[in-house]
């Protein structure tokens, strides 16, 4: 599972139309999302840092429920722009999401416990824990 990570509204021009999870690295206006939705039609999910995500507007938020796109609080822990433009979840991580799911497990304990081990943040945890169960 790949998430763009986006530096700068500059970038959002040159995104891929069909990206579905992207990764906002800096302080989006609600017309950088409204850019953003409209060079990606098939987006589903948008995360934000936790910084970021305080200061939002709840207008952008209910707009983005409307499209049907998830907005996440969290970060890209250790990734390097420079080397790969895209931040990636195991499929280790994935696997151990999923028999977690299977065997019943707590949305919240799922997240801790993944969260210790793969320096993901709750959120997208428990976004790849949905997907997996409406799959």
């Amino acid at each position: 599972m790949r998430l763009r990570v986006v530096s700068s509204k500059n970038e959002i021009s040159n995104l891929n139309p069909n990206e579905k999870m992207v990764h906002l690295a800096f302080r989006a206006s609600n017309v950088d999302f409204l850019s953003l939705m409209q060079r990606c039609p098939r987006l589903r999910m948008i995360q934000v840092p936790p910084s970021y995500h305080k200061t939002m507007s709840n207008a952008i938020q209910v707009f983005l429920d409307m499209q049907g796109i998830e907005l996440l609080e969290g970060d890209v822990w250790g990734h390097r722009k420079d080397l790969d433009e895209y931040f990636t979840v195991e499929d280790a991580t994935l696997e151990e999401i999923s028999s977690l799911v299977a065997s019943g497990a707590a949305m919240e304990d799922l997240a801790s416990q993944i969260q210790k081990k793969a320096r993901l943040g709750p959120d997208l945890i428990k976004y790849i824990a949905k997907s997996k169960i409406t799959a």
